[in-house]
């Protein structure tokens, strides 16, 4: 039996450590199993029991007498448990129980252990710290969410995979209150096992399921889920990932710029985009825009994008249009207010002429006809242009008009703030990339720049000036650095010496044995090129304004590596600060080709097998008007202190 159909569609489930009492947790997917009409065979496991809420008990799974494909271990107990299920040939174990990587240094051991049991048995474990399984329209409630007390599960195309086990419940609660139907939802606990990338290229080859959600607090297996996700596109399917903790994490263990300014939540948005995931910054969102991504492909606009507005309610559509502006999106046309002069006919009219604007999507708002008169503010939605995509915003609390638009298919939203978030996610969602074919050094030396002259990046000319004569050859103006990373927030740049006599006494103001000396570069503008193998997303690549203000201005973008020149010139494009040198007001222009030569080289460490290099970094990298030259430069190899 293969893992999609022993989680989803198992032919019997035992549940271990069933409770007798009604009333506890553990007697809840049993219960649950019932109430929502699960066809298969249930065998609860209680060793202290011969039934359990009616039905025959057994003391342990190797004892049941027919076959079994799913178990859920809702016992501490649980090695044994994995002992007896592996007896019993049983496909997947679900585990509800924690006390594992949850627990700490020991737990993670102990979880360890567990899954090279299983491995060894053949069993494959979802969780643990798992909530469990539902599918609704196969009736399968296998799950310990009390939001199974509903009475009918609504059934729908969107599948869900949660690395918390109780926001199940919450989206499944708040669609049903909408109108809004679900195919599959997993609750993944710790990921011992089944993780978030497995499960997603599972839900890409099911035909239940045209939209993938993730709510993610981590990302544990950043190269499986990317590649499950292309997975899932080439099959029609979009992801959606709402991801807890925007906040940046773990820049203080940074040694460059580029460290700092790739943070956590930096590098997700870049991993997120590269492999084609729409991200939303809302839990509405995440469950709102399903229908709005249904059967569609990723626009590929390489700009926020615009759209065309009709509406009823000339402050409602402000509210919305307010928000994307934020976002950078803009209207292709004046907004059509029929708030004066409205009915269906009209709205329905203004609808097909918005669709002929230059838009990549249109925006239709109601007001208060949507609460009070639902088929005369969805009709004209519902028959409204099928040529761009439609989204559709209720300023009141419209719960017919959204099940309505529902269960036709239209995206609807209750807020404002979730429908900006949704069009401009959708508008700005892209195709997974298909990195470059990259040429690399066979070998990279550790001196920075060398290692920058081995990929083909220009460098000033350099020496290394040794006391007490500091002989280096290098011809003045010079500068004088520090052999070390941030050296001008420590004092350690001299720029412009002019002689032999003010480099000999600015030397010996430094203190060091041992010095940089470089040949002053003119130019017309400061870069800053970066890499960093980021340990949740992997290789980085990043381009800005640079200079000692770097962090200031935050004026970079940031992308997997490794990019190609045309893409290297593409990030270049949305630096503001590189204005300057593209003619602005007749401004000298700087060689960006050069600038993007430059970026696609060194984003070209991604390549190098083992990716020996955790950061590297060219700030300042000159950009003049003819070609670059890196005057500054970090490299940081793995393990090295």
């Amino acid at each position: 039996m293969s893992l999609a159909q022993a989680l989803f569609s198992p032919r019997a489930v035992a549940l271990v450590g069933a409770s007798g009492d009604a009333a506890k947790t553990t007697a809840r997917p049993q219960r649950y199993l019932k109430k929502h009409g699960y066809q298969g065979r249930v065998f609860p496991i209680n060793p202290t029991r011969h039934e359990v809420l009616g039905q025959k008990s057994y003391a342990r799974v190797s004892e049941v007498p027919e076959p079994v494909d799913h178990a859920y271990i809702l016992t501490g107990e649980v090695e044994q448990a994995l002992e007896d299920c592996g007896k019993r040939g049983v496909a997947v174990a679900s585990i509800f129980s924690g006390g594992f990587a949850d627990a700490g240094p020991d737990g993670a051991k102990r979880e360890a252990k567990l899954v090279a049991r299983a491995r060894a048995l053949g069993v494959r474990l979802l969780g643990p710290n798992s909530m469990g399984v539902i599918d609704v329209p196969g009736r399968l409630a296998l799950s310990v969410n009390a939001v199974l007390e509903m009475d009918a599960l609504p059934p729908g195309t969107t599948s869900i995979v949660s690395q918390s086990g109780t926001m199940l419940g919450t989206l499944l609660s708040r669609g049903a209150a909408r109108g809004l139907g679900f195919a599959r939802l997993v609750s993944v606990g710790n990921e011992a096992d089944v993780g978030v990338g497995e499960l997603v290229d599972l839900l890409a080859a099911d035909a239940g399921t045209r939209v993938i959600l993730l709510f993610l607090e981590t990302i544990r297996d950043s190269e499986r889920l990317a590649s499950a996700v292309r997975s899932a596109h080439s099959a029609g399917k979009a992801v959606v990932a709402y991801k807890l903790g925007r906040s940046a994490l773990g820049e203080a263990a940074a040694l460059s710029h580029t460290g700092a300014l790739a943070g956590t939540d930096a590098a997700l948005d870049a991993y997120f985009r590269d492999c084609g995931i729409v991200r939303v910054d809302m839990l509405e969102t995440l469950l709102e825009i399903p229908p709005l991504l249904a059967g569609r492909v990723p626009l590929n606009l390489g700009r926020p994008g615009k759209v065309t507005v009709v509406t009823t309610t000339g402050g409602g559509a402000a509210s919305v249009v307010d928000r994307l502006g934020m976002r950078g999106v803009e209207l292709a046309a004046p907004i059509m207010d029929l708030t004066m002069a409205a009915s269906g006919q009209d709205y329905g009219k203004a609808l097909a002429k918005a669709a002929q604007t230059a838009c990549d999507a249109v925006l239709a708002c109601v007001g208060s006809s949507a609460q009070f008169h639902p088929d005369l503010a969805v009709r004209p939605i519902v028959q409204g242009p099928k040529a761009k995509p439609l989204v559709a915003f209720f300023t009141p609390q419209a719960d017919r008009s959204l099940a309505l638009a529902a269960a036709e298919g239209i995206p609807a939203f209750r807020t404002p703030e979730a429908c900006a978030d949704a069009i401009a996610s959708f508008l700005s969602w892209r195709a997974p990339r298909k990195p470059p074919a990259l040429a690399v050094p066979a070998d990279l030396p550790e001196n920075p720049f060398e290692l920058l002259a081995a990929l083909g990046i220009p460098v000033a000319r350099w020496a290394i000036a040794e006391a007490p004569a500091f002989a280096h050859g290098i011809e003045y103006p010079v500068a004088i650095k520090r052999l070390e990373a941030h050296k001008t927030e420590r004092g350690g740049v001299v720029l412009s010496i002019r002689d032999r006599a003010e480099f000999e006494q600015q030397a010996k103001k430094l203190g060091a044995d041992r010095v940089l000396v470089q040949k002053m570069q003119p130019g017309l503008a400061e870069a800053i090129v970066g890499y960093r193998d980021d340990a949740v997303v992997g290789p980085l690549v990043l381009v800005g304004a640079g200079g000692v203000l770097t962090e200031i201005h935050r004026d970079y973008v940031l992308c997997m590596a490794p990019v190609s020149e045309r893409e290297a010139g593409e990030m270049i494009e949305q630096v503001k600060g590189f204005a300057a040198i593209r003619g602005y007001r007749n401004l000298p222009r700087g060689d960006l080709g050069a600038l993007a030569r430059a970026v696609s080289a060194l984003s070209a460490l991604a390549l190098v097998p083992g990716r020996p290099v955790r950061e590297a970094e060219i700030n300042p990298l000159i950009v003049e008007a003819r070609g670059v030259a890196a005057v500054d430069a970090l490299v940081a190899l793995k393990g090295a202190a």
